[in-house]
């Protein structure tokens, strides 16, 4: 079942999203690399900073959302973005220095078997970077489990992309087993959000949007006002805003030189 991204919805709270991209690459001990690829680049406002790290680089986006490609070539000039599915990608006989997903690893079932392919894709002694959600058993997705289950919703959600992802010793087991060596940890940082339903605001551009868009109208409306109500009681309001504790689990690997 497909689902289309919108990089507006996106891009609500970017600050917040952008944070873990920044512990993340601060963590890549690459001197100057020739050549720089983001997978899963989303609307490119995080892979301009890798342009800005740095700038003698040939950095290049891949996103499988025509959506995102077409909002990051028009908002980050100066990078190369290209609409693909990363599980198609290969490097194309240009070496790659430094390989970067954030956030994207998780909408793709079994990627742990892509992490042989993505390590022959670096250069020996180069590095592959990345970052994934680890919060999976949080309310944020559990009440949109447990409402998804309901009979009436069921039948047009078989199918639907759920993301999900693995503890950070899997990751470093299976990329130390493949020669690299490994920098793993996890951080779970507590937004604060403003504005009305701001967890919801906050799902539905990520994690809870191919839910909403494979439900008829009227369903889709019904469901979101459940899901709402959920939201509201597992993340009450407090004067200074709401508070989101989001776990990220981040994984550094240097191939084998």
């Amino acid at each position: 079942m497909t689902h289309q991204w919108n990089p507006e919805q996106y891009l609500t709270y970017a600050d917040e999203r952008g944070r873990p991209f920044v512990d993340l690459v601060q963590r890549i001990d690459a001197d100057s690399p020739r050549r720089v690829v983001d997978l899963g680049c989303g609307p490119g406002n995080l892979t301009a900073l890798l342009k800005a790290r740095w700038p003698d680089a040939d950095v290049a986006g891949l996103d499988s959302s025509a959506e995102m490609i077409d909002r990051a070539r028009h908002d980050v000039p100066g990078i190369d973005f290209e609409v693909q599915d990363l599980r198609e990608w290969t490097p194309g006989g240009r070496a790659v220095d430094v390989l970067v997903s954030n956030a994207t690893l998780q909408w793709v079932p079994d990627h742990l078997d892509l992490l042989p392919g993505l390590v022959d894709a670096v250069i020996p002694g180069g590095w592959l970077a990345f970052q994934v959600p680890g919060n999976f058993d949080e309310p944020s997705h559990t009440i949109r489990t447990e409402i998804a289950a309901q009979e009436r919703y069921a039948a047009h959600l078989a199918g639907v992309a759920v993301p999900s992802s693995h503890d950070g010793t899997v990751y470093l087991e299976r990329l130390a087993d493949l020669g690299c060596r490994v920098d793993a940890w996890e951080t779970t940082y507590l937004h604060v959000l403003t504005g009305e339903d701001p967890v919801f605001t906050w799902v539905t551009g990520t994690g809870a949007r191919p839910t909403l868009q494979a439900l008829p109208d009227g369903l889709r409306e019904e469901f979101a006002d459940e899901f709402k109500a959920g939201l509201r009681s597992s993340y009450p309001q407090t004067p200074y805003g709401v508070v989101l504790p989001f776990r990220r689990i981040f994984v550094v690997a240097r191939t084998p030189a």
